[in-house]
């Protein structure tokens, strides 16, 4: 599925390329399934949140059937079809891979349940979509960073997991530059799993084997990737990150440090709610995707540190991206998504 003709023009503000209208359904509230397969990440864990704290400031959810774990695509096909014969009215998913759940997202909808892909994209073409631009996410950091090496230089590229859609997407945006800078070599390429302790051990292991290189791009997995060079006792080469709270606070404060944070909410998460209940009330929209578009914040210019500054929220975790809302899109207030509760809870 060709997504870019959807690209929204704004980083953090989803505006739907369409109008909505319809009548609302008779029911009040309704029961939303949740599938997720990875675990344990502060990004992922952010999405929850947010779906949750978007759920209860709804008002229109009684329940929320959370399928939320460290799974493959085969996992997630199981899961879908449990919160089909639960009953839910109404299925959020964060993709495995991009047609690993077609079977049971098309049975979904045959059924007469909305499902709206998060974050990431699906090929069912029954399901509704609103993501993250992962390709221009890893665009925009890589071509900051083969600027700061002058077109020059040795990369370490740590992505996320393999057969992500999110990852494929991603990688495509980090070739086209690599395209545009044949200066630049990539002298080592890691899957981290989007997992803090294996993306930490995996740079350790780089620097200990001696491989020299001249900055590293990360799909997320940033914050330890500067503790490692700091406790290594590594030189601090440019860094790619995204804006989780923890990167965003070293791009403020850690001496010698050049990096950039590009922008990719988890908060995307409760857009999706939001989005499955407008359906469900009756406003389907005419078209069935959207891309929110990102920032890249470095610390090189005043203009990048400026928005760091802006940004910067020691209050939150440091794996969570800190664009906690999304205007339109978002009703829960900061103590809600930190608090982590949805209905009934």
């Amino acid at each position: 599925m060709n997504l870019k003709k959807f690209m929204m023009p704004s980083a953090l503000v989803l505006a739907m390329a369409c109008s909505f209208g319809g009548t609302a359904l008779a029911k009040d509230k309704f029961v939303i399934g949740i599938s997720n397969t990875v675990q344990g990440n502060g990004w992922r864990e952010e999405m929850i949140c947010a779906m949750k704290a978007q759920a209860l400031a709804s008002g229109k959810v009684e329940k929320l059937n959370i399928a939320h774990r460290n799974t493959d695509a085969a996992g997630q096909l199981e899961d879908i079809r449990n919160l089909i014969n639960a009953g839910v009215d109404a299925i959020v998913v964060n993709p495995a891979d991009p047609s690993g759940a077609n079977a049971a997202i098309a049975e979904a909808t045959k059924k007469g349940i909305v499902v709206v892909a998060v974050d990431q994209a699906v090929t069912e073409p029954s399901a509704y979509i609103i993501a993250n631009n992962q390709e221009e996410y890893a665009y925009l950091g890589a071509s900051w960073l083969f600027k700061q090496l002058g077109g020059k230089g040795d990369v370490v590229y740590m992505r996320g997991a393999a057969g992500a859609s999110g990852d494929n997407d991603r990688d495509k945006g980090f070739k086209k530059a690599l395209a545009e800078n044949p200066g630049i070599k990539v002298v080592k390429e890691t899957f981290t799993g989007w997992q803090q302790d294996q993306g930490k051990q995996q740079i350790l292991d780089i620097i200990n084997s001696g491989q020299k290189f001249d900055g590293i791009w990360t799909s997320g997995i940033d914050n330890v990737i500067v503790d490692a060079l700091t406790e290594s006792g590594s030189p601090m080469v440019p860094v790619v990150g995204a804006d989780n709270a923890g990167f965003v606070g070293q791009l403020n404060s850690v001496e010698g440090l050049k990096g950039v944070a590009v922008t990719n909410p988890g908060s995307i998460g409760a857009a999706g709610i939001t989005l499955a209940l407008k359906i469900l009330q009756g406003d389907k929209p005419a078209s069935q995707s959207v891309l929110v578009n990102p920032e890249a914040w470095d610390n090189t210019t005043d203009e990048g540190k400026a928005k760091l500054k802006a940004a910067a929220d020691p209050s939150l975790s440091p794996e969570w991206p800190v664009s906690i809302f999304i205007p339109d899109w978002t009703t829960y207030t900061k103590d809600q998504i930190v608090a982590c509760k949805g209905p009934g809870e």
